[in-house]
């Protein structure tokens, strides 16, 4: 089958010019027609010329003279009128170019984001539906004053548009996922049961994660990582009984995926409404930063036992497997809990940690 191409002429057909050619097909003068009409010779002559628009009442009695629908009329008027609103608007979105620019527009096309822009002009209008929005100022209003949480690094500092970007992508995933309405305790067992699922490999239980999530008015959704974002993941509301954990899977092993998880589920669970949270490694040790740390921390590895463990120092790939084992929790966990801890360096016992790769 052919490709269909969308016919969208660079100007607008004036109800004004196709009056006109009826008058010339029915010899009828304007002074007749405005006589038929019940109306003045001039406003005959004003939507000729196009200083006039066509009125539904106007449309009824052209109608009534040339033996045609009243919606003829009114839809010549109502087209023309949104196109040359679209064509002006054209010319005006070409002057927030610059703005545009600043996403990553090529990550965006190429993920299937947006389609490929025409111009300038067309690139603003692209971004702008995106983001479901009517204006850069609307863009403004809903994304550019987030009230936002993170922890701050130069890579947020520098591309603010694509950090939204990526927070728009998590709203869009988030949609279509039926969630039941937020349950403070639901969500809690929930993360008893994910707990759980860390023995297993991470893109095995996914969906099985994502159900359990919905189960509990929380929507869980992997983005991959837009260029100059840098993020590991985010916590979000949406709305009062819906809320948002958006993962990047960055770093690309389990151990550094279920510790986002567990740390944007501590945001959740534990902070406010109001207040989005975006996180990235080594940023700043604010007191909700460090309480999502704790809690992520806490559930992976109760702390008696991971004190019990760094107190044996005995950090072998088969006594951490051995430990892990009697925690219930993936080695990789373990692992990267030492590292970080700069228990051990983080070149060791890194075949312990299940690798991940998008697609």
């Amino acid at each position: 089958m052919a490709n269909l191409i969308r016919y969208q002429p660079d100007y607008v057909v004036r109800p004004g010019d196709v009056l006109q050619e009826y008058l010339a097909v029915s010899g009828m003068t304007k002074a007749e027609l405005a006589a038929r009409c019940g109306r003045p010779t001039k406003t005959i002559s004003e939507i000729i010329h196009g200083k006039a628009a066509i009125t539904p009442e106007t449309a009824i009695q052209l109608g009534r003279v040339f033996g045609r629908p009243a919606s003829l009329w009114q839809n010549l008027e109502s087209n023309y009128r949104l196109r040359d609103a679209e064509l002006k608007e054209g010319a005006s979105l070409g002057k927030h170019a610059a703005w545009a620019k600043k996403f990553p527009v090529k990550a965006m096309v190429d993920g299937g984001c947006i389609e490929k822009p025409a111009d300038d002009s067309d690139l603003v209008r692209k971004i702008l539906r995106f983001f479901g929005v009517g204006s850069v100022a609307g863009w403004e209003g809903s994304f550019g004053e987030m009230g936002v949480a993170f922890r701050r690094s130069r890579s947020f500092v520098a591309a603010p548009e694509a950090v939204s970007a990526w927070l728009r992508l998590g709203e869009i995933g988030a949609a279509e996922i039926d969630c039941r309405p937020y349950d403070r305790q639901r969500f809690k067992a929930t993360l008893d049961e994910a707990r759980k699922l860390t023995q297993d490999p991470f893109p095995d239980i996914l969906e099985k994660l994502t159900t359990l999530c919905a189960s509990a008015g929380v929507a869980l959704v992997l983005v991959p990582e837009l260029p100059k974002t840098h993020l590991s993941g985010a916590a979000r509301w949406l709305s009062k009984d819906k809320a948002l954990i958006q993962l990047s899977l960055r770093h690309k092993t389990n151990d550094h995926v279920w510790f986002s998880f567990f740390h944007e589920a501590g945001h959740i669970f534990l902070h406010g409404k109001k207040t989005i949270f975006i996180d990235e490694s080594g940023g700043d040790r604010s007191e909700v930063e460090t309480e999502a740390n704790e809690f992520a921390g806490n559930i992976l590895i109760p702390a008696a036992s991971y004190a019990s463990f760094v107190a044996s120092g005995s950090f072998s790939a088969a006594s951490v497997q051995r430990f892990a084992s009697a925690q219930r929790v993936a080695p990789g966990i373990v692992v990267g809990r030492l590292q970080h801890d700069k228990h051990i360096p983080h070149s060791h016992l890194n075949a312990l940690k299940e690798s991940l790769t998008w697609g």
